[in-house]
């Protein structure tokens, strides 16, 4: 993972590092996210920070040569200052730079902000076997939650 960048005039995205569990755990929950294997995939996490406080959080969990980009909130305090574009755009920086082949998400909520970013609605039954033994595609998403996916130069 790249050095920490800026993702609003408030906010800097940087590697997540266990010290942030805490943190990005309250933050999931707030935002009805699965904490399921957030713990084992936090080396694979950026998170927005701001003043000292964690305001946002994406992560990847690597399934071989592709990836589940999941965990993807902001607090009420860092929503529409662009710090979900930054941590989007950074976690698909990281991915591609590690040479991941795809990325994969599941969302019941933001099916029409993935497309800004290249991500396309997949049949889950296209997305690879290793992505769909994740805990998010086995239990933790509904059967109703959307599958994208987004081609990387990997």
């Amino acid at each position: 993972m790249t050095a920490s960048t800026k993702a609003s005039d408030t906010a800097t995205v940087r590697a997540a590092t266990s010290k942030d569990l805490p943190a990005v755990e309250r933050l999931l929950t707030a935002n009805s996210l699965p904490l399921e294997g957030v713990r084992e995939a936090l080396k694979d996490f950026v998170v927005a920070e701001s003043g000292g406080d964690i305001v946002g959080v994406a992560g990847l969990e690597i399934c071989g040569d592709d990836a589940l980009l999941r965990s993807v909130a902001v607090s009420p305090d860092g929503r529409g200052k662009g710090v979900g574009r930054a941590l989007v755009t950074r976690t698909i920086a990281d991915a591609d730079a590690r040479g991941i082949r795809a990325l994969y998400l599941l969302t019941t909520t933001a099916e029409d902000y993935f497309p800004s970013f290249g991500f396309a609605k997949i049949a889950r039954e296209n997305v690879p076997a290793g992505v769909r033994a994740t805990t998010e595609f086995t239990t933790t998403c509904s059967a109703s939650a959307a599958a994208m996916s987004l081609a990387l130069r990997g």
